[in-house]
Order: C-alpha cells, then sequence, then structure tokens
C-alpha cells in the first residue's frame, strides 16, 4: 500500500526565512540602504515641491504642506497595517519573528501619525479657520495615535522572548478596524477634509503636483522600513541579550547548589 504523502509544511519554511541569524545578515546591508536611498529621495521630492511645483490656485503656498501631509497621514495607517499582519502571522503560525516586526513599526508608525496631526492642523488653521474640528477625519486619525500609544505600552508591559504577547497581537489585529474609519470618514460623515484626491487607477491631482507627492511618498517609505528594520535588530539583539542573562543566572544558581551540596 503506497505511503500516504505527507501535506506541505508552510510554517517551517515561513520560519526558514525568519532565521534570526539570516535576519540580521539581511537587514545588515538593507537597513543602510532602504535610509540612504529613502532621505535622498524624500530631500529632493520635498525640494521639487517646495521650490519647482507651482502654487496652487485656491490654497495658495499653503498646498506644499501636502507633501509631508499626506505621505505621512498614509504611512500612520500603514504603519497600523504593518502591526495587523505581523500580529496576524504571530497568533496564527508563531512566527519568530513577527512580534518584533510589529514592535519596530509602532514607533515610526506613531511619528508619522503625529506628523500627520501636526501638518494638518497647519494646513486647517487658514483652509478652516481653527487649528482643530472634530471632525470624522481628524478624530478617527487621533485615535489611531492613542492606538500606537496603547500598543507601546501593552507590547513593553508584556513583552516575551519573542518580542510580544498574545495579548498585544490581538490589540494590534482589533485596532486595524479604525484604518477603513479613517479612510472612509470623509464619504460616511459630512466632512471639513476634503475626499480622497488619489484612488486606485485614478488621480484628481494634477501632475505638478502628484509626481512630487508620489517622489515623497517613496522617500518617507523607505524610510519607514530602514527604521523598522534598524528597530528589529535593536529588539532582537535586547531579547538575545536576555535570553544569555537568563541562562548564565540558570547556570550560576546550579552551581550554587552543587557547591552548596
Amino acid at each position: 500500500m503506497p505511503a500516504t504523502p505527507t501535506p506541505a509544511k508552510s510554517a517551517p519554511i515561513m520560519h526558514g526565512f525568519a532565521n534570526p541569524a539570516r535576519f540580521v545578515r539581511l537587514a545588515r546591508w538593507l537597513m543602510p540602504l532602504l535610509l540612504v536611498s529613502g532621505i535622498v529621495i524624500a530631500a529632493a521630492a520635498l525640494a521639487w515641491g517646495l521650490f519647482v511645483a507651482p502654487a496652487d490656485g485656491l490654497q495658495g503656498e499653503t498646498v506644499r504642506i501636502l507633501y509631508i501631509h499626506v505621505p505621512a497621514a498614509w504611512l500612520g495607517m500603514g504603519g497600523w497595517m504593518a502591526i495587523a499582519v505581523a500580529s496576524l502571522v504571530e497568533l496564527v503560525w508563531r512566527h519568530p519573528l513577527a512580534g518584533i516586526a510589529a514592535r519596530a513599526a509602532a514607533v515610526p508608525g506613531a511619528v508619522y501619525t503625529v506628523f500627520c496631526l501636526i501638518t494638518g492642523s497647519l494646513w486647517g488653521r487658514p483652509a478652516w479657520g481653527a487649528w482643530w474640528v472634530w471632525d470624522g477625519r481628524l478624530t478617527s486619525m487621533l485615535v489611531l495615535l492613542f492606538l500606537y500609544f496603547g500598543y507601546l505600552a501593552l507590547a513593553d508591559a508584556s513583552s516575551e522572548a519573542q518580542g510580544g504577547s498574545r495579548l498585544a497581537a490581538i490589540f494590534g489585529l482589533v485596532g486595524a478596524i479604525n484604518i477603513p474609519v479613517i479612510h472612509y470618514s470623509v464619504l460616511w460623515w459630512n466632512s471639513l477634509h476634503q475626499p480622497p484626491s488619489i484612488s486606485l487607477g485614478r488621480s484628481a491631482m494634477a501632475p505638478d503636483f502628484l509626481w512630487p507627492l508620489l517622489a515623497a511618498t517613496i522617500g518617507f517609505s523607505l524610510i519607514f522600513g530602514g527604521v523598522v528594520l534598524a528597530r528589529m535588530r535593536a529588539i532582537l539583539a535586547d531579547v538575545q541579550a536576555e535570553a544569555r542573562l537568563r541562562r548564565k543566572a540558570r547556570n550560576g544558581a546550579g552551581a550554587g547548589a552543587w557547591s552548596d551540596a
């Protein structure tokens, strides 16, 4: 009777790609590449947007804030989506680096969210006559910042050897509910915030504004990726150092017990 074929073992394959030593070797050269290229592209895009792109016919010179505001908003939401995906992988497949990746994405995601809120207020003051309004888009973005703070506190309080607890991973998944709320808030409720200018397959923006915006988004995204890799390496180093200390403590306790005997 022929042997029953064994099913494909996808989990070990995934764990093979997440080997810490292999990750460190990959991140060692990829991290500076992302950071340097991101800084160069973002600086060039901002110079393009600030000094070359024209002023808007309605918003005037304040339109130049969008080259920071829009990428910051996208990456603030994208950072939480990275947390949610990593949390799912951690819960379902016990991926060795998933919890670490989620924690690493939280800080740059929160920073971009802060940039989004600050530049949005600077944009809103001349456009709406107020620094802040309890608008659906603004309020849901503020909620996202509080979610980041909550996740960071929860992950730091309950961190384990693999970089995060199941409770933090569940929080990361549940918090993703806010992302579609942010995206569709300008369509679901009456909003002072303008509707989306860019969607899949089309754009309502003139090329003079669109191209520097896309370039800035690419640059800031590369910086985001480089910072995440740097933080993953730092968290992984802390986890490994803590594991070594625990082994030394156990070995020391064992040696002490033998010497007492």
